[in-house]
């Protein structure tokens, strides 16, 4: 059965100060007409990151390459730190047409789509070299991001997020039994509840922004994410533990509004895409140094790394791939796609 293609990348919201100005009004405002051609935009992204954050750095770059490849008929302004909401919330914002664009983590949308679940399923990448094949060349994945479309947005591209391992406040992780009673904070997601359960812990989820207090206080053990939560979010503060499960690598997607997309000029369509591949693959490497300079930081705040036999964990996870793949005949044409791409 063959795949539907669909764009690659990113476009992204911006425009006005407040999103308060923008409610009741058409969520990508039009300026005067460049030249007798199209008319400029001013669209906004939202995001949950910092502007210290190595997707801040990104995005920004979107930004500017959208501007010069659209001959600055496209403005993209970007609204960092959760200014317009959490990820459920700047989701239902750009599906409603409200807001222009979003970066929000794929386990975000599972609840939207359920497609969106294999993304956070457990080793469904097997190494960053599969995880990267899959992203930039799986049919699949594009279907995926095409799915809702005619709910009101879709999924323009990625942006990696890199591996998730677990870290806790002081244990060392190497087997499913050491995570026997552990609270795990997890994603808002089925399947990483489901995940933490099959790999020994209590899963917990709760919003990001709770970690380091729940860690602090002893409300959860532990927690699971890429080394930047050591240092971008401090957490390495009251987590000294980092174990590399390696579980996860759950991209970072944007997705935008379907009726902003189709108001803008094939050329504006093209320039964003255009700019959002160029971002999304240098991304790659702003990336890459961000992650070494978290482990830096991180163990000069006193954490310490440890990198584990993972097929005990991995073991833990198969029963999960097979109860995904008989949900319907498209979560196992999928999953078969993505095993394909690993070399």
């Amino acid at each position: 059965m063959k795949f539907k293609k669909g764009f690659t990348i990113a476009s992204l919201g911006l425009s006005s100060m407040l999103l308060l100005a923008a409610c009741g009004e058409d969520s990508a405002s039009s300026s005067s007409s460049v030249g007798g051609e199209a008319e400029a935009v001013s669209l906004r992204l939202a995001h949950n990151q910092g502007e210290d954050h190595p997707i801040h750095t990104s995005l920004v770059e979107l930004t500017d390459l959208a501007a010069e490849k659209s001959d600055d008929s496209v403005e993209i302004e970007l609204f960092p730190n959760g200014q317009l909401g959490d990820e459920r919330g700047v989701i239902e914002l750009v599906k409603s047409g409200t807001l222009d664009m979003a970066k929000v983590s794929a386990s975000a949308l599972e609840s939207f789509d359920s497609n969106y679940s294999i993304f956070s399923l457990p080793y469904v990448f097997q190494s960053e070299e599969h995880y990267f094949n899959v992203m930039d060349n799986s049919e699949a994945v594009q279907e995926i991001f095409q799915n809702t479309r005619d709910e009101g947005f879709f999924t323009m591209g990625w942006y990696t997020g890199g591996q998730r391992s677990i870290y806790t406040a002081d244990t060392k992780v190497e087997t499913p039994a050491d995570m026997n009673g552990m609270k795990i904070r997890v994603q808002e997601s089925p399947t990483s509840i489901a995940m933490i359960e099959a790999m020994g812990g209590a899963p917990t989820p709760m919003s990001f922004g709770e970690v380091y207090t729940s860690l602090q206080q002893g409300v959860i053990d532990g927690a699971e994410n890429n080394e930047t939560g050591l240092t971008s979010n401090k957490h390495g503060e009251v987590a000294k533990a980092y174990s590399y499960t390696e579980h996860q690598y759950v991209p970072d997607v944007l997705i935008v509004s379907t009726s902003m997309w189709d108001g803008l000029s094939e050329e504006q369509q093209q320039a964003i895409t255009d700019a959002a591949v160029e971002s999304s693959e240098s991304h790659k490497a702003v990336w890459a140094e961000a992650i070494d300079q978290a482990i830096i930081d991180a163990e000069e705040m006193g954490v310490t790394f440890y990198e584990i036999d993972k097929q005990q964990f991995i073991d833990a996870a198969t029963p999960l791939h097979e109860t995904y793949q008989s949900e319907n005949e498209d979560s196992k044409r999928y999953f078969e796609d993505f095993q394909s791409y690993n070399e």
